[in-house]
């Protein structure tokens, strides 16, 4: 980002975040909390980058002093390497902050696992990658909820629909961090049916989305949906509630079928399946209308077919391997177990030079 940019850049920051300053220093403002909600997480987010820009405006004057004083004060002079440098970081700093972001890294999401390839050890391996996220978000203190599942015989997930959500407004939410998560995972492994002790290859898919705290753009007509209620079941199809309380909808113009049975009542069950369905259809919305933000999601699962894998888990050698970024570490127990961080950082970071590069 070139010097006159980043300045016209936060000349518009300054601004706003003046503007929200005064909003939120109006109590008629809180009188509406949704409105209070959004001015207030828009503030929080420009928060960093004006702490920096002021860090940065300090430290070029700091230096800009001492190179005047350096001829008479050797003291000054000393302090020119490291301030130099300060200032380097420092703006380095501002041009990443500034670089364009996904309107919904605050957001909370919605992950469905699917089995694939390898019948039965495809399932089993869904819900490792299901338990693998779950254990994350409790290492983060997110919220997590079980919307759905499909359980086989040997209690793996044939599919699964999850709820993952950050406490309080985030800058950085759950979308940001699990965002590039969506696509076709391959395990190697022995799976327990095998008796012969050899190494097997399956896959299993992930599909996540975005789920704001308010869908405002998606109507549906439910005129075009199709409602069944059935009973809720457990392993195996074993059925675990003697009411008609699960709920299943289908959107007739896409084909998206969204099912919930996690809540007490077929109400609630109705309730949160339709804020499921209005995810998807937001983010199916955004999708067509712009190419480019669904490359930039990396793809997500078109055929649960191994050709199309994102990620390898190979328990021979405790290795995962992101073929999108060419990130290899030999610790998949670790992995498996919540420990993501080293994984996603990664991946955040090869976003983010992407999106610095076409700036």
């Amino acid at each position: 980002m070139s010097g006159s940019t980043q300045a016209s850049a936060v000349d518009d920051i300054v601004a706003e975040y003046t503007s929200l300053e005064l909003q939120l220093s109006d109590p008629a403002l809180h009188n509406d909390p949704a409105a209070a909600r959004r001015v207030g997480k828009r503030f929080a987010e420009l928060g960093p980058i004006m702490s920096t820009y002021n860090k940065l405006t300090t430290a070029r004057d700091d230096l800009a002093a001492a190179r005047e004083l350096a001829a008479d004060d050797s003291s000054f002079a000393a302090e020119i390497p490291d301030l130099e440098a300060e200032v380097e970081q420092l703006d380095q700093t501002l041009t990443d902050l500034l670089a364009p972001r996904d309107p919904h890294d605050g957001d909370d999401v919605v992950l469905e696992v699917k089995s694939g390839e390898g019948g039965e050890e495809s399932a089993l391996f869904a819900s490792d990658l299901a338990r693998m996220y779950i254990r994350y978000a409790e290492r983060h203190g997110w919220r997590v909820e079980v919307l759905d599942a499909n359980i086989s015989d040997l209690g793996g997930y044939k599919e699964a629909t999850i709820s993952i959500k950050s406490k309080g407004d985030a800058i950085d939410g759950v979308w940001a961090r699990l965002k590039f998560e969506g696509g076709v995972h391959r395990v190697q492994r022995v799976p327990v049916t095998e008796s012969q002790g050899r190494v097997h290859t399956s896959a299993a898919g992930v599909l996540i989305y975005p789920e704001p705290e308010e869908v405002e753009e998606i109507q549906i007509d439910e005129t075009e949906l199709r409602i069944d209620v059935y009973r809720s079941s457990g392993k195996g199809g074993q059925g675990v509630n003697t009411t008609d309380s699960a709920v299943r909808i289908t959107h007739l113009p896409t084909g998206i079928v969204v099912t919930c049975q996690n809540e007490r009542s077929q109400l609630q069950n109705k309730a949160r399946a339709m804020q499921v369905l209005a995810a998807r259809l937001q983010a199916a919305a955004e999708e067509a209308a712009d190419a480019e933000a669904s490359a930039g999601r990396q793809s997500q699962i078109r055929t649960v077919d191994r050709s199309e894998r994102i990620r390898t888990y190979n328990y021979p050698e405790n290795r995962i391997a992101d073929h999108r970024i060419g990130f290899k570490a030999h610790n998949l127990d670790a992995v498996l177990d919540g420990d993501m961080d080293a994984l996603l950082d990664a991946l955040a970071k090869s976003d983010r030079e992407a999106r610095l590069a076409v700036e």
